[in-house]
């Protein structure tokens, strides 16, 4: 059950405050409950919900986005959340509470099932919601400077060519900054020794569990889980252990994990496979395919294959190589974002490897949608100058930065260089906006477990972090309008006139 809550929004003042007072408008709490279109997002909870008049009363969209909006942008736990709202009122009125209450609104378990509720494709739209209306405010402050300069008297009237040349539609504007970047997962540095090990234990648990109801009348499967511990420590407690020791170590745990599999197939007949929880029963079945991988990769003498599982918990993480100084392999989902005027979109989000080039196409696209023209140009890494990617922008009319195919001419331009040395200035702003994201908004490492979880977070991220540029250009505004309020007031003053 659903009620609609969000088109009447409740002013600052309205918020009843037992101990009295009035809550300050403009606290940064109060201003992002203004910035985000709340009935917007309604709208688009509603179409998750599966039923709207049964079942127990749901909780408002702005309860639940409000809650993982709070969690990413204070870096805390979900319990921690909780007690964070249970003592701020500026935080119960983000969450839409019409009044001060010192018991917790939801219990720290219902933020897991935001997270899961709430998915990444609607925190990108609500993402560009927000920016949509920044940006419109922003283009309304600028025509009414505009109305203000053309009102003053002017000695020369504007000629019929400029006014031609502003009532023309534009076709180009702005500039497009994309790059890609890997999201690490919060996952233990993984090693097939470990990980065989680790499924090893989890399979000898699973055979006690399987074999408890024939204790005393049942000899137990003999699984030498004691040698294959000793086994497994005398590799790992070495600092540097040479390559053929640790070949014959993971030879070990191969058989060691084969003969639980088959101990397992035996017992789980005809109906024994339900006495496992389904905890046990998912992670048997990524034991499974990690014991075939590591298996077909010890026979070949490889360390690459398709879909690796680095992680029996998470077995959708994936290594993405990155090439960096001081690691060359991230494990998580690797991201495409887009940059526009200091504004962050995520364009594309993968759990495999795959080449970023491919998406500058979807990014400029997706520009065009938000600005209605094409970028003037779009500032890219090396990696993105594919032919696909020139060809492209050239027939759309786009500059893409970089150096041109073919032999580089012996003598360029003042001006060309200058160009480039502006472009390579500018594009800094992404990689400048992904340490911010990886810093100070935990985007260097994803703690949600599940899938479509670990989505929604790197999602929030790039909302929150949105949201905390539209606070700063707030409070630049408010700045700036009573430093020209008291500019005002100094030049009508008689002390000063």
């Amino acid at each position: 059950m659903y009620d609609h809550s969000e088109h009447q929004m409740l002013l600052p003042n309205d918020f009843f405050l037992p101990f009295g007072g009035k809550l300050n408008p403009d606290n940064r709490w109060v201003v992002l409950a203004s910035m985000i279109p709340w009935w917007k997002v309604e709208e688009a909870y509603m179409e998750t919900l599966k039923d709207l008049t049964q079942g127990n009363q749901a909780y408002s969209v702005r309860m639940a986005l409000g809650a993982l909006i709070i969690k990413e942008k204070l870096g805390t736990s979900d319990r921690e959340t909780v007690e964070q709202i249970v003592e701020n009122p500026y935080l119960q009125y983000f969450l839409g509470l019409p009044e001060f209450t010192e018991t917790a609104p939801f219990d720290a378990s219902s933020i897991t099932h935001f997270r899961k509720r709430i998915s990444r494709e609607m925190i990108d739209q609500v993402n560009v919601w927000i920016v949509e209306g920044q940006q419109s405010q922003t283009d309304g402050d600028d025509d009414d400077d505009d109305d203000d300069h053309h009102n003053t008297p002017s000695t020369s009237a504007p000629s019929d060519e400029k006014e031609e040349k502003k009532d023309a539609p534009r076709t180009h504007q702005g500039k497009l900054l994309i790059d890609a970047t890997c999201a690490p997962a919060d996952i233990t540095y993984p090693t097939d020794l470990k990980l065989l090990n680790e499924s090893r234990e989890k399979l000898e648990a699973m055979i006690d569990a399987l074999h408890e109801p024939f204790r005393g009348t049942q000899k137990k499967p003999r699984t030498y889980r004691n040698q294959a511990r000793q086994s497994y420590l005398s590799i790992a407690k070495q600092k540097s252990p040479k390559r053929k020791k640790v070949r014959k170590a993971i030879r070990k745990q191969l058989a060691y994990v084969k003969r639980d599999l088959n101990h397992l197939e035996k017992l789980s007949r005809p109906s024994g496979i339900e006495r496992l929880s389904s905890k046990q029963y998912r992670e048997l079945l990524v034991i499974q395919e990690l014991y075939r991988q590591q298996r077909q990769m010890f026979e070949s003498k490889t360390n690459r294959i398709d879909d690796r599982i680095v992680n029996i918990h998470q077995p959708h993480v994936r290594p993405i190589v990155r090439g960096k100084a001081h690691m060359n392999v991230e494990f998580g989902a690797k991201l495409s974002m887009s940059l526009v005027d200091g504004w962050a979109f995520l364009d594309n989000l993968q759990w495999d490897a795959y080449h970023e080039a491919a998406d500058l196409p979807g990014a400029v696209e997706a520009y065009v949608q938000r600005a209605g023209a094409y970028p003037e140009a779009v500032l890219a890494d090396k990696i993105y100058l594919t032919r696909e990617n020139r060809k492209y922008c050239k027939e759309r009319g786009i500059r893409l930065t970089g150096p041109k195919l073919g032999r580089p001419p012996k003598k360029e331009s003042k001006e060309q260089k200058q160009i480039e040395k502006q472009d390579a200035a500018d594009r800094n702003a992404i990689e400048g906006k992904f340490g911010e994201g990886k810093r100070t908004y935990g985007l260097g490492l994803i703690r949600a477990c599940l899938r479509n979880t670990s989505e929604t977070v790197i999602s929030l991220q790039v909302l929150v972090m949105n949201l905390s540029k539209a606070l700063r250009e707030y409070s630049f505004f408010i700045f700036f309008m009573y430093l020209d309020a008291g500019i005002q007031y100094s030049k009508g003053s008689p002390e000063i006139a």
